[in-house]
């Protein structure tokens, strides 16, 4: 693979397949509030994003990365006001209550974490849904879950 910058001279383009052990494509976006890895978000607040507050948010838009393989606008800032939001990829996310592999994932009422939704939920919350389960977990507080996001 070979890598060679655009006519500004200010982004890579790949010539060939490129890879990477991080797995997903994030974006830096400024937070009206700290947040931190597995965080759900939403847009809104103050600035670009802040973190979910209710259950099944239509406005729900990704989740703060872990260590994110594709990293756009990074240089907007740094720290836990301009974090990386997972916009698509495999991702831990913050998840309350049990969740079965494959359940889709909407917002709870725990600022910045997810619940799972059965089958029967899904048709008049499909908007509010921003990703699905890869993993199952019985218990019933809160823990961090691989997600596959952007995936309804």
């Amino acid at each position: 693979m070979s890598t060679v910058a655009d006519s500004n001279n200010t982004a890579p383009r790949f010539n060939g397949p490129a890879s990477s052990i991080a797995a997903d494509i994030a974006e830096r976006f400024a937070s009206d509030i700290d947040v931190e890895p597995g965080d759900l978000v939403k847009i809104g607040g103050s600035y670009d994003v802040t973190k979910t507050v209710s259950s099944l948010d239509y406005d729900v838009f990704g989740v703060v990365s872990t260590n994110p393989a594709y990293m756009m606008n990074d240089s907007l800032g740094n720290g836990a006001k301009f974090p990386f939001i997972a916009l698509a990829g495999r991702v831990p996310v913050k998840v309350i209550g049990p969740v079965t592999k494959g359940q889709r994932l909407v917002s709870s009422n725990t600022p910045g974490v997810a619940k799972a939704i059965d089958n029967s939920q899904v048709t008049g919350s499909y908007v509010a849904v921003f990703g699905r389960a890869l993993e199952s977990s019985t218990e019933s507080g809160i823990k961090l879950i691989n997600v596959v996001v952007g995936t309804k």
